[in-house]
């Protein structure tokens, strides 16, 4: 029998990624598709005949009952958000709303029109902020630094409130930063590796960054997407972390990216202040052993192969 699935924020890396996914498992896919004047498609261009789009918002209860009620759906991915971590800081409000209260609105959707649904609500390491312990798992207190971590918090709470509330199949995949080519160029790594291909090309002379010595356990977003789906096929409705359980700081990142394209990243590096968060995450790193033990799920990319194919595709993008 076809499976129906939900997901919003399908433009997105993970949300074209997971529509693969699913395609590829036979499911009918749905997506919740907000109404702009030059609709965003680039990273599912190749698939977005095989997908059958529904306008709506999180921001619009009415909007989302409606989706719930044409898709009926059997799996509901809420991937939507605003998800740049820098921009949370000049747009809190809606940070808030969309990144937090919007995850209320869809739980609500799911409750009132089809509350046998299984829910997965994105996460984020984010939530763990200034960490009181590392690595970070499943039990590690939350504190997070960012107007945005805090509104991933409360929709991480919303989420475990409707599973304990209202017996729904509701959980939440507490990701560490992923990354692939269909990644936003403000986020640090595509910025890197479109500013290599660029300075490659001869298109720019420099990259101007902000602290160099952060560290995050980066993955590969291919990779996380297996985790959503395996997290909703379990029997009992849980929390994962997902994760490399590697660290590595932006620096490293700068010189993989530089170093393949041939280049010396010391020449062209420029810190500027500007780029420094008012709260800084210094040190993130995941505890993934529950998600490989109880999920069964395993990386296939590595941080170097990532970075080295997301430079790859930034230098062809940008010859074409």
């Amino acid at each position: 029998m076809t499976k129906n699935a939900l997901i919003t924020g399908i433009t997105g890396q993970d949300g074209s990624y997971l529509a693969e996914l699913l395609l590829e498992k036979g499911y009918k896919v749905f997506a919740l598709r907000r109404r702009t004047s030059v609709p965003i498609m680039e990273n599912i261009e190749h698939i977005k005949n095989e997908i059958e789009f529904i306008e709506g918002d999180l921001l619009d209860q009415g909007s989302l009952i409606n989706a719930v009620r044409i898709s009926n759906p059997d799996e509901v991915y809420n991937l939507a958000a605003q998800s740049f971590v820098g921009t949370s800081w000049i747009q809190p409000v809606l940070t808030g709303q969309s990144t937090g209260i919007g995850v209320t609105n869809m739980l609500e959707a799911v409750r009132l029109t089809k509350p046998e649904a299984r829910f997965y609500q994105a996460s984020s390491s984010e939530m763990f902020g200034k960490v009181v312990e590392t690595p970070q798992k499943e039990t590690t207190p939350f504190y997070p630094r960012s107007p945005y971590g805090v509104a991933k918090v409360y929709g991480h709470w919303i989420t475990v409130n409707y599973r304990e509330s209202y017996d729904m199949f509701a959980c939440s995949g507490i990701l560490f930063n992923h990354e692939s080519p269909r990644r936003g160029v403000e986020f640090v790594t595509r910025k890197v590796t479109d500013a290599v291909a660029r300075i490659k090309l001869g298109l720019q002379t420099e990259l101007r960054m902000g602290n160099l010595d952060a560290k995050r356990d980066w993955g590969f977003a291919g990779d996380y997407v297996k985790a959503m789906w395996l997290m909703l096929q379990q029997d009992q409705p849980e929390d994962f972390v997902i994760s490399t359980g590697e660290t590595h700081t932006v620096e490293e990142l700068v010189e993989i990216a530089f170093t393949h394209a041939g280049l010396n990243w010391r020449d062209y590096v420029v810190i500027d202040p500007k780029f420094v968060r008012p709260a800084e995450v210094d040190l993130l790193l995941g505890d993934c052993t529950k998600a490989k033990e109880k999920l069964g799920w395993k990386l296939e990319v590595g941080f170097e192969q990532m970075v080295k194919m997301m430079v790859e595709n930034d230098l062809q993008k940008i010859q074409r």
